[in-house]
């Protein structure tokens, strides 16, 4: 069975929500393609000194309530598809939680993990500089993804600074402390996850003491979670990650866990716990399932038999659209990633903010306000479904469609 197109599992979601609102035809048209996609040939010199080629890509989906901003993945499987469907996620994801974001999203298809340092740091340039065109704090703003990270990150910072010929910190986020960065960031989309898991729990009027929890992946999202579900009262139960995965009825030790993937870069052979095949992982009876891996991994098959209450998405696109109506019958409530994992984007947005305006907030400022926006958003979209008697997925697109065309009508159709 071939794997869905991420790109058309998006376009279905903002189509529905466009019927849902009675969306301007117009505004559908323009939201329902790219404003600009670039693909670009990398060549990179290996450590061999043999020549080879990678394919990258950056998009812009929808700039109308700000600079584009989205993060650079680098992975194997990176489609041009997959990096529209991730920008097209991001202009939603922004307007859910209302920051004065677009969309964007960058890829390079390529193992990182094959690299040398060396080989990395170049990849990693001369892509920046084939993207440097679209670049910029008033423009598109990128960040750390999917095999990329704050050094990563400080390289395509320092490309863009030596190429105009003056330090723009402003140009990306997730930047090491050292050179701009904002405190807080770090585990920001974990935090973001926490408090959009504590917000549905309160409405649903279930108590998170003593609740059990699942997390697919531990890894910058997921791991930093378990902790935090954990510190909140919960039992995490089980975690997998793309080796295997590791289950304790009474509750893992999350902190001798996470010592452990340190150690061994798995959570696999977890001595505190009973080996878990991945797969089972959503069969398990348990209050909350929290899919923090990659896209695709709740299709209609998962969804028939997994066992959690409520479903909070701490990865971008986990849930394919087949699932949707199949989870809504069984009565599983989902907090959908646009909403559940913005936490990140909005650390980013403060991030960007302290780099223009040259003032490092203190710590528990960051924390304060994005506790904030997240609350906000949760409650927007709690009350659109509410309203309009649809899920929260379907409340939050119509809530970030709500005001993308708000925005797309103020500013008119140049020239």
């Amino acid at each position: 069975m071939p794997a869905a197109d991420p790109w058309e599992a998006v376009l279905e979601h903002i189509d529905d929500a466009a019927s849902l609102i009675g969306l301007d035809p117009d505004i559908h048209k323009i939201l329902s393609t790219p404003t600009r996609v670039l693909e670009v040939a990398i060549p990179v010199k290996m450590d061999n000194g043999r020549i080879e080629v990678f394919t990258g890509w950056r998009v812009h989906h929808d700039v109308s309530r700000g600079p584009g901003k989205g993060g650079i993945r680098f992975h194997q499987s990176v489609t041009a598809h997959e990096v529209m469907a991730l920008a097209a996620e991001m202009t939603l994801k922004c307007a859910v939680v209302d920051i004065p974001f677009g969309g964007a999203k960058g890829g390079v298809q390529v193992d990182p993990s094959q690299l040398s340092d060396n080989e990395l740091e170049r990849l990693t340039r001369r892509y920046t500089m084939d993207i440097s065109t679209l670049l910029g704090p008033d423009k598109d703003v990128p960040a750390p993804d999917v095999n990329t990270d704050a050094r990563v990150m400080a390289w395509v910072m320092d490309t863009i600074s030596m190429w105009r010929g003056e330090a723009v910190t402003g140009v990306v986020t997730g930047k090491p402390l050292a050179i701009g960065g904002s405190r807080g960031h770090v585990g920001a989309t974990s935090q973001g996850v926490l408090i959009s898991s504590r917000s549905i729990f309160q409405e649903l009027g279930m108590p998170m003491a003593g609740a059990r929890a699942v997390v697919q992946g531990h890894g910058k999202v997921g791991g930093p979670l378990c902790y935090l579900l954990s510190s909140a009262g919960m039992r995490v139960v089980a975690v997998t990650d793309a080796f295997g995965g590791v289950y304790n009825p009474a509750g893992l030790d999350t902190v001798a866990l996470a010592d452990h993937v340190a150690r061994n870069h798995t959570v696999k052979g977890f001595e505190m716990a009973d080996e878990l095949e991945p797969d089972k992982i959503w069969e398990i009876e348990c209050e909350l399932a929290v899919p923090a891996a990659l896209d695709g991994t709740i299709t209609a098959e998962v969804a028939e038999k997994i066992g959690a209450k409520v479903i909070v998405e701490a990865a971008n696109g986990p849930t394919v659209p087949e699932a949707d109506p199949i989870l809504e019958r069984r009565g599983v409530v989902l907090v959908p990633d646009i909403l559940a994992n913005a936490g990140g984007v909005t650390a980013s947005y403060f991030e960007w903010a302290q780099s223009r305006q040259g003032f490092a907030w203190e710590e528990g400022l960051v924390a304060d306000r994005l506790r904030r926006i997240m609350e906000a958003a949760f409650q927007a979209v709690w009350t659109r479904s509410n309203d309009l008697k649809v899920t929260l997925r379907r409340a939050a697109v119509a809530v970030a469609l709500e005001r993308l065309e708000e925005a797309i009508k103020l500013r008119g159709i140049f020239p």
